[in-house]
């Protein structure tokens, strides 16, 4: 399997990090709502999220362990327009290297995905995070950004869907205790509106291999 296709797997383990992307819940004239934002939800797929340079690069076992490097402290920011939607992602890298030698700067690739219904990749950019270590010290750092549009239009729900979401439901009606969601054409509908931007360390598949086994 090509390391493109084990990250594409990947990506229903992702560990989401709480954006506006989810819906809220808000009580009104006696119900239940659930606002849906059109905003993507940002994640890190499982597995993605740190990566290790070995030097000898053949070896893969704790003595030969040159880099490691983890992203942390994602923030997340929407911008809502009259045709798109943008998603941007500032994140940290916090880096260790096993020789506290000369000042050093170690570039890593990452990848940018939209990802709509959680199963379709629409688009996929990648991008580099330089992290540097100060002379004698084993610690770096670096910052990066990622950025997905989306077409605002792709995000909206077919008018019939909206009805069936947002219709008023009384207690003692014969469909008042069932979810919409449980009609498949509604759940796909909302699925195809629904989209996601995930970022993650651009991993080669004995990288991939690491981090899903150690």
């Amino acid at each position: 399997m090509k390391a493109h296709q084990l990250l594409i797997a990947t990506l229903l383990g992702a560990t989401l990090l709480g954006t506006g992307a989810c819906g809220r819940k808000e009580f009104e004239n006696g119900g239940v709502f659930t606002r849906r934002s059109v905003c993507p939800q940002v994640a890190i797929p499982a597995a993605t999220g740190d990566v290790t340079l070995f030097d000898p690069t053949n070896q893969s076992d704790s003595r030969a362990i040159d880099v490691s490097a983890a992203m942390t402290n994602v923030r997340s920011t929407c911008s809502e327009g009259a045709d798109s939607i943008i998603s941007t992602a500032d994140f940290d890298v916090v880096a260790t290297r096993r020789d506290a030698g000369a000042a050093r700067t170690v570039v890593l690739p990452y990848f940018d995905i939209a990802m709509q219904g959680g199963t379709q990749v629409v688009a996929k950019r990648i991008g580099q995070v330089a992290v540097s270590f100060a002379a004698g010290s084993q610690r770096g750092s670096g910052r990066g950004q990622a950025t997905i549009r989306v077409s605002r239009a792709a995000t909206s729900l077919p008018e019939n869907v909206r009805d069936a979401l947002t219709r008023p439901r009384k207690s003692g009606e014969a469909d008042a205790a069932i979810d919409p969601l449980s009609d498949p054409a509604v759940r796909a509908a909302v699925a195809r509106a629904t989209f996601e931007h995930l970022i993650g360390f651009q991993l080669t598949q004995a990288q991939l291999q690491y981090n899903a086994t150690r």
